[in-house]
């Protein structure tokens, strides 16, 4: 079981985790070896040896969460405030380019401009996704879009302009074989 890139659990997964944890300081308890706790609880080798030593030294106690690994910068009513800057959207705050939208670059400097905080570009994807904003791309369609003269396209032109697909026959690259000569 590994840990996602970019780092961490989420709340739901720290707990998910200490349970896995709290589940094998049972299998110590009884006496089972490391290679068939790893199996049943599907979880490497290592992570049990390194389990039974904290269990050794501190008990069942020793395998509870510490918690989140990063304590939230922003405050219940500065994440509101927040909330509320970037529903007003990016024009509000003297970026130009609405078609853009909000970019976390953006975010981080309109963190820093309202509260006096510094994050990572990588710090405020993890800020928004965790109070469950997500990336969107904007749908936005062209005026001149013609959905008609669109689907008369796919049908009609692309099939004769698109190239088949070969398909796989066995080949001889031998230099000896007639079909190379």
């Amino acid at each position: 079981m590994r840990y996602a890139q970019g780092g961490g659990l989420t709340p739901a997964g720290q707990v998910k985790r200490e349970a896995v944890r709290l589940e094998a300081a049972k299998w110590f308890e009884a006496g089972a070896g490391t290679a068939r706790i790893a199996a049943e609880l599907r979880v490497t080798d290592r992570s049990v040896r390194r389990w039974r030593a904290a269990w050794r030294q501190g008990g069942a106690g020793a395998l509870a969460s510490a918690g989140p690994m990063a304590v939230e910068r922003l405050s219940v009513q500065q994440w509101q405030r927040l909330e509320a800057e970037l529903r007003r959207g990016p024009l509000a705050h003297g970026f130009d380019d609405e078609a853009q939208g909000w970019t976390l670059k953006r975010v981080k400097l309109l963190i820093g401009r309202l509260f006096h905080v510094g994050y990572t570009v990588q710090g405020v994807w993890r800020l928004l996704k965790r109070h469950g904003w997500s990336c969107q791309v904007p749908v936005r369609r062209a005026l001149e879009r013609d959905e008609a003269a669109i689907e008369v396209w796919k049908a009609e032109v692309w099939p004769r302009v698109k190239v088949p697909r070969t398909t796989w026959a066995p080949i001889s690259v031998s230099r000896t074989s007639p079909a190379s000569r």
